[in-house]
């Protein structure tokens, strides 16, 4: 029996890299207390050993709080702490590989400022797609722009939701948020805040004022 996708939407709160696990799971613990409804465990350092002993725990952690715990990257990983989906970039699987690894998890494929990235990833089966950067981004500075009008035209385009990323703060996501996107990605403007939990209920109060 399949089980029920969630929606991706609200705040998707996206861990930073070279955390410790305590560090970890402290940083995400006060997100989803200030409302974050998705993590996605993003990891570019240490091995899969690390990255299983740190997803593992945050997986419970997510699930507990009733939120949607996402992998990046990884599949294999995602499968094995039985998170709800995977998210996929350039370089990783595509989506017919993860979904016949993850038959009933969501599938998020990041899509930069190509719309038309996004209109195959819909039509492989993916269940939301990701457009950054929104803004200059502290974390990926060199990546490509995502304007305003492509989050527009892909709202148009696509039935599946759009997740913003890159760059974004509680003064700039509203207008991110205007333009049709379901949810906006975030990792400094959140991570780095001196009250995580307060910049989370912000961030979501948004998201209530939209709807």
């Amino acid at each position: 029996m399949k089980t029920m996708k969630r929606k991706v939407s609200g705040l998707y709160a996206v861990t930073p890299d070279g955390l410790s696990t305590e560090a970890l799971l402290e940083k995400v613990s006060q997100a989803l207390a200030g409302g974050a409804r998705i993590v996605q465990y993003r990891q570019k350092s240490g091995d899969a050993i690390t990255h299983l002993s740190q997803a593992d725990p945050l997986a419970a952690l997510v699930k507990a709080r009733q939120a949607i715990f996402i992998v990046n990257d990884a599949p294999a990983l995602a499968r094995s702490v039985n998170a709800d989906g995977v998210h996929l970039g350039l370089l990783d699987a595509d989506v017919a590989a993860a979904r016949a690894l993850l038959p009933d998890k969501l599938i998020g494929v990041s899509c930069y400022d190509d719309l038309e990235r996004a209109v195959a990833a819909e039509k492989a089966g993916a269940d939301y797609v990701a457009f950054g950067a929104a803004f200059p981004s502290l974390t990926k500075p060199a990546a490509a722009h995502a304007s305003a009008a492509l989050y527009r035209e892909a709202k148009q385009r696509l039935s599946i939701p759009i997740v913003a990323i890159g760059g974004i703060t509680v003064a700039n996501a509203g207008a991110l948020i205007d333009a049709g996107v379901a949810a906006v990605a975030v990792v400094s403007a959140l991570f780095d805040a001196e009250d995580i939990a307060a910049t989370a209920k912000q961030f979501s109060d948004l998201f209530h004022k939209a709807s």
